[in-house]
């Protein structure tokens, strides 16, 4: 599924919200007195707000997120356009094709 993804700039105002999620959860369960289950659901939804917000696009899990930042991946794939997978990727996950060399390294 193709999905919205962040840039740098983009990430920097969603990652706070996300960070240390483990005392988020603590602090909720002590603010609200309620299960472990219900403070894991609050968890990332002021990130998940803030995603919505830039990209127009509703998710539902604040983990997935970590999986939706540019900078993660390589450049687009040559043959189908869809991005490498690590930006050391030698070749493309969803086609095959090896990764062509870049114009940087040619100059």
């Amino acid at each position: 599924m193709d999905l919205p993804m962040l840039t740098e700039e983009e990430w920097a105002l969603v990652a706070p919200h996300l960070t240390n999620g483990i005392e988020q959860i603590k602090r909720y369960r002590e603010q609200h007195g309620c299960s472990l289950a219900e403070a894991h659901k609050a968890f990332g939804q002021k990130a998940l707000a803030i995603y919505a917000q830039i990209t127009g696009f509703d998710e539902t899990n604040a983990n997935a997120l970590f999986h939706h930042r540019l900078s993660i991946y390589g450049p687009p794939c040559h043959a189908c356009g869809k991005p490498l997978r690590t930006p050391q990727a030698k070749y493309c996950a969803m086609c095959s094709a090896e990764r062509t060399p870049s114009l940087e390294a040619t100059q």
